[in-house]
């Protein structure tokens, strides 16, 4: 298990990554959502339907949760991959909340 200082980079890095992809998104046409950040929580907030997501970084238990489709997502680093992962599907932070994104979209 990581230290809290490796987790701490860690979840910073990968949150820092998933902001610019996400914030690249917003910026296509009728993206249908914007992306908010404080004190190291990432909101996206989707105007129709009327939804936030919310991705955090959880310390204790060294993982990134996801609140969303009114499921907790909680993902823990893999090391071979140098990444979070969301264990009981294999999926990666960025695709996963992609797959989040337009499962939200399409509902």
């Amino acid at each position: 298990m990581q230290d809290e200082i490796e987790f701490r980079r860690a979840a910073e890095s990968a949150l820092e990554a998933l902001k610019k992809h996400l914030i690249a998104r917003e910026e296509e046409d009728e993206a249908g959502f914007e992306v908010e950040e404080q004190s190291g929580v990432l909101n996206v907030v989707f105007e129709e339907p009327a939804v936030k997501f919310v991705i955090t970084p959880n310390t204790p238990v060294r993982q990134i949760w996801i609140s969303a489709l009114s499921t907790s997502f909680k993902l823990d680093w893999d090391a071979s991959s140098s990444t979070f992962v969301l264990s009981r599907t294999g999926e990666k932070l960025i695709p996963l909340v992609d797959r989040l994104i337009h499962e939200n979209r399409h509902d």
